[in-house]
């Protein structure tokens, strides 16, 4: 006598994959794990949007109208399209003073910033530890010192009339009259440079020192061994190796040095009174605040912002790289 055995009801994985087998993809509920991550996130994208986001959209809304006192005082609204974009595209200012300062400076800046912070992490890198916690601590007062106090620092070293540069050179019988270095293009962003580099250098050599200390001694020992000399082991070995950790601080650099403002406003002439040494930031505000022309100026800060968020997605693209690593 034989017995059928009745089937045994499918188990929930079994029913899953038949489901899946069988074309059904299965149902993504929303529930609180899915949820979690964006309501962890909300309270710091609200503040953003506050703070970041509307004003943003509010340029933008000034940039598409002529926007002056008239308009402030009246509250009325002159829309005029992309007038104002068509006007600082076309302006020979913004092709041959305004662009070329912007980014010549910002394209020096990174790369004086850049090899200057690679000297000094290397330098900390052969200290002893006693002596690397000092030394590192009086670089990070450079870096924690306001743009604005370093710029005036630099202003009062290189015065016409009491700097300390021009009196040196005079007591060297190297010049017989000051100079005024602040009224050529040329020294001026010299100027602008020292500054900036002075201001930046601390935050590469303090990133680059990080990224030294876990480089392989005995890979270095070994290289040094075969006959390689310094150059050929940084290039060789210690540039491969950090080369994630120069891509985020060269692109870093490139964000901070395209926005300078402060190092080139508060220079004698940089505000408007020499037009040879305007940059994108300040002919913003010249503009704006200058000329009364709210809407031209925030059509040219609209244009700053697309350049900075060309260079931040470079920058995001570049650590999801490094996390793949």
């Amino acid at each position: 006598m034989s017995m059928v055995h009745a089937p045994l009801p499918a188990t929930k994985t079994e029913s899953t994959s038949a489901s899946v087998a069988g074309g059904r993809p299965p149902k993504r509920g929303f529930s609180l794990i899915t949820a979690r991550p964006w309501l962890l996130l909300a309270p710091g994208l609200a503040i953003l949007a506050v703070l970041m986001l509307w004003p943003l959209i509010q340029v933008v809304i000034y940039s598409l109208q002529d926007y002056g006192l008239r308009e402030i005082n009246t509250g009325e609204s002159n829309w005029i399209g992309v007038d104002n974009y068509v006007e600082a595209l076309t302006d020979p200012t913004l092709w041959t003073v305004v662009l070329p300062n912007t980014v010549g400076f910002a394209a020096v800046a990174v790369f004086v910033t850049v090899a200057v912070g690679t000297l000094v992490a290397l330098l900390l890198a052969k200290l002893g530890t006693v002596w690397r916690t000092i030394v590192s601590s009086c670089i990070m007062v450079a870096w924690a010192m306001p743009a604005v106090t370093g710029t005036y620092v630099w202003t009062f070293i290189f015065d016409a009339d009491r700097g300390i540069f021009n009196t040196v050179l005079q007591d060297l019988g190297l010049m017989d009259d000051p100079v005024n270095w602040f009224t050529n293009q040329w020294s001026f962003y010299a100027i602008v440079l020292l500054n900036v580099v002075h201001h930046g250098f601390p935050f590469v050599a303090i990133t680059v020192l990080a990224g030294l200390l876990g480089v392989s001694k005995e890979m270095l020992e070994a290289a040094a061994l075969d006959g390689a000399n310094a150059w050929m082991r940084f290039w060789k070995i210690i540039f491969p190796t950090l080369k994630p950790v120069f891509s985020v601080v060269i692109i870093l650099s490139t964000i901070w040095d395209f926005k300078v403002f402060a190092q080139v406003y508060l220079m004698p002439g940089g505000g408007g009174g020499n037009r040879s040494v305007l940059n994108l930031g300040v002919w913003s505000y010249v503009e704006s605040f200058g000329q009364n022309r709210y809407g031209f100026g925030a059509a040219l800060a609209v244009l700053l912002t697309l350049v900075l968020i060309g260079i931040t997605i470079v920058y995001i693209r570049s650590l999801m790289k490094e996390d793949e690593l």
